[in-house]
């Protein structure tokens, strides 16, 4: 594959730049095992492994090659072998907070330019977690698009659809069927010859079944739901680019049963622009829109406008983003105060 259906575009161009007069070469990302890669070029895949000076000097794991990232690598002579010298500035990327440590950054995804959020029309249905998935979409600068997968399953798909559109605000909405390939064409248009989408959304709601439908064959591993309470399991057990036959590639992510909010510095405000509309019109600049005279959200909430559950779960979201910014602070203080304390050791022994 050229370098150009691969996603590669000025942006990559200019930061790469450096790297060329090295003699590197550039490639992506295709597959993640540990510290163990699969990447493609103009030369074709190849197994790669991180530089060990690239490994020792880090610092964060968020830093290490993810897929879809593009790397600066030197061709192992005789081998369809490569190193990674370096990873390029992302363009866009999808993070989480890891489950059970403090504020440690997970990078699912990079460089895409459109992020289906899938949800199921069936019992899973849950537009607060939608709301959640769509402030990291934000925040990480891809172009969400909200899918609602199984609508063959819903005997309500207008009311779920315009309950959709209320809590996705200026986002796509559209409708499919993996089954029954309702859609699938329109879900296409948001595909582009050299661009990448990913695909993200808890277990069960058909994410692989979808990029089937999209590649024309049966690439990635489906299993079915339970019947009792439409859960699924993990059919996707690893991240992975894909080149679809029409042009564009794909990053199928394992479906995440929970997803705790990553460092959404912005997205929060392009998730709920009706709330920020409408913030605009409050008497004090800083309201928080809890209780301020003069606030014109809770306003919209008492008349019914806005509903209550989104209010409510926009307020949620505020506090966990800030408790995050605060443990992340709290962090770097430690962390600072311990290197100098180092600091001060090692001058007192060579002074």
């Amino acid at each position: 594959m050229d370098l150009a259906s691969l996603g590669w575009s000025d942006f990559f161009a200019a930061n790469f730049a450096g790297h060329r007069e090295q003699g590197l070469l550039p490639a992506r990302v295709v597959t993640e095992d540990k510290l163990h890669y699969t990447v493609v070029g103009e030369t074709g895949d190849m197994i790669a492994v991180i530089a060990g000076k690239m490994l020792h000097h880090r610092g964060a794991n968020a830093a290490l090659p993810k897929v879809g990232d593009w790397v600066a690598i030197a061709p192992q002579p005789g081998e369809n072998k490569a190193v990674i010298h370096a990873v390029l500035p992302r363009r866009t990327h999808l993070t989480r907070k890891e489950t059970g440590r403090e504020s440690t950054e997970q990078v699912l995804a990079t460089n895409m330019d459109t992020a289906f959020v899938v949800q199921a029309l069936d019992v899973t249905f849950n537009l607060r977690r939608m709301e959640r998935f769509l402030v990291m979409v934000h925040d990480g600068g891809a172009q969400p698009v909200v899918v609602l997968n199984k609508a063959d399953l819903c005997a309500e798909v207008d009311a779920r659809v315009a309950e959709a559109h209320a809590a996705a605000g200026n986002t796509p909405v559209i409708v499919v069927s993996a089954k029954t390939r309702k859609g699938i064409g329109q879900l296409r248009e948001f595909i582009k010859p050299g661009e990448t989408v990913v695909f993200i959304g808890t277990s069960g709601v058909g994410k692989s079944s979808l990029i089937n439908r999209l590649n024309g064959e049966a690439t990635q591993p489906t299993l079915e739901v339970r019947a009792s309470d439409s859960k699924g399991r993990h059919s996707t057990t690893w991240r992975e680019l894909i080149p679809l036959p029409a042009g564009g590639l794909v990053i199928d992510t394992p479906g995440m049963r929970e997803f705790h909010m990553g460092f959404a510095d912005e997205g929060i405000d392009e998730a709920f622009p009706d709330l920020m509309a409408l913030g605009a019109g409050c008497k004090f600049r800083d309201c928080s829109h809890q209780n301020e005279p003069g606030c014109a959200v809770k306003a919209a909430v008492e008349s019914g406008t806005v509903p209550r559950a989104r209010y409510e779960s926009f307020l949620k979201l505020q506090r966990e983003l800030a408790f995050i910014a605060e443990q992340r602070k709290e962090h770097t203080y430690t962390v600072n105060k311990r290197r100098s304390k180092l600091g001060t050791k090692a001058w007192l022994r060579n002074g």
